[in-house]
């Protein structure tokens, strides 16, 4: 049973939370105990239980009713399981947005059918784009509010369908809901007989996931294990996650970053040997040669195009922090398990997510997404984005606060 990872987003007031709370309620995902204390923190009248609650589990997010941080919630049904992060609406927020997509494989684009295409819904829709997000739901909520209008629903269709030349989507769903009644989102509604598709659960549990089994391996060293016991005087693993494409045991190997042509001998996988392993799988992986390696070192397959070696990185980047970027300023640069120092050579132009438009600037501030160029003090192996999005992107830190600055899309050329 594979697992779907997807986001929800939207604006604020535009019901992700609730529409969590549902496919969590109906689908009978959630503890009798946390009902009851849900129930008795409910406080909207002639509501039993506020599903929003589910989802918003800080404080403030409670007292203010938005959410704030990305928040992870999991269930499963008899077809699938599935992991959601609930985004912030605000715009403020945006860079929670992008932390949130970063690892999914579908959005959910709410949009309220009263107020209908918003800048957020185009900036949501946008960095799901730029986040390498390839299948999106379209859910036109709260349509019982507009009374289950279909002229109202296919109006809001057509100007999101004008927006498409601008996106990268390859599948996309529309479909009409109210979280806060159900319908359409477990089960089909008697209300909409114009609508002739599934509900969004259904939808969910058929939904494709891409995962990168036909790219190029790729595997970083996150642990060298080496007992040094006399039982297993001769063991040297190199513990770590596929990050994308297969390994099997006799492959012939490129390891970093010496560039040493070796043979994978053993892959362990759970203290069991397997014959072959696949990405996403944290396994060990045993070598022919005694080849000094160290966290961060990659393995690549011989036959396999190889990542790009670089000291100069073209990246975009989606700053994070309070506080401007520094043209020159030593930062980090962590890819998966590898971190070096960088510092930012360029800024170029930055991104109008709004207008989807480019923009001459001199300066990055909260928020914004932007071209910048690094210069690196060791080389990293890297692929593009768009080419190996496991491979191509890694995160800023600020080497004095050790603050997460920025996530970084590499956009370089071999």
């Amino acid at each position: 049973m594979n697992t779907l990872k997807f986001i929800t987003s939207g604006n604020v007031d535009d019901g992700k939370s609730t529409l969590i709370g549902r496919l969590l309620y109906d689908s009978d995902s959630i503890h009798t105990d946390q009902l009851g204390v849900l129930k008795k923190q409910t406080k909207v009248e002639g509501v039993d239980i506020d599903l929003s609650l589910i989802t918003d589990g800080l404080r403030a997010e409670r007292e203010q009713g938005i959410t704030i941080d990305v928040a992870y919630k999991y269930f499963s049904t008899k077809k699938r399981k599935f992991i959601i992060a609930d985004a912030p609406g605000h715009e403020q927020y945006t860079r929670n947005m992008i932390t949130g997509a970063s690892t999914v494989d579908l959005i959910i684009l709410l949009i309220d059918a009263r107020t209908g295409i918003t800048t957020q819904t185009k900036r949501h829709s946008n960095i799901a784009s730029l986040m390498g997000i390839k299948n999106a739901i379209v859910a036109v909520n709260k349509i019982d509010l507009v009374n289950y209008s279909e002229d109202r629903y296919n109006e809001i269709i057509n100007e999101f369908q004008s927006l498409l030349p601008n996106l990268n989507f390859t599948t996309i769903n529309y479909l009409p809901i109210s979280a806060f009644i159900g319908d359409n989102v477990v089960s089909k509604s008697d209300k909409t007989p114009w609508y002739q598709g599934p509900p969004i659960l259904e939808l969910l549990e058929n939904a494709e996931i891409n995962e990168p089994i036909d790219q190029p391996l790729r595997f970083q060293v996150q642990y060298v294990i080496r007992p040094k016991e006399d039982t297993l005087h001769d063991y040297r693993g190199f513990a770590g996650r596929i990050l994308s494409g297969t390994i099997s045991v006799n492959d012939a190997v490129i390891v970093g970053p010496q560039k040493i042509s070796t043979t994978v001998i053993k892959i362990e996988q759970n203290r069991v040997e397997v014959n072959t392993a696949t990405v996403g799988d944290n396994v060990i992986l045993h070598i022919a040669d005694d080849v000094d390696l160290s966290r961060g070192d990659h393995f690549s397959k011989v036959e396999d195009v190889q990542p790009l070696e670089t000291k100069e990185v073209n990246a975009m980047i989606s700053w994070f922090d309070d506080n401007p970027i520094l043209l020159n300023k030593t930062y980090l640069v962590q890819h998966q398990h590898k971190t070096v120092r960088a510092k930012i050579a360029e800024i170029g132009r930055k991104w109008d997510i709004n207008n989807w438009t480019f923009e001459e600037t001199t300066d990055i501030k909260l928020n914004d997404i932007a071209q910048i160029k690094l210069r690196l003090n060791n080389a990293l192996f890297i692929d593009n984005f768009e080419e190996n999005a496991s491979n191509g992107k890694a995160i800023l830190i600020d080497e004095n606060t050790y603050n997460t600055v920025g996530a970084l899309l590499f956009k370089n050329e071999n």
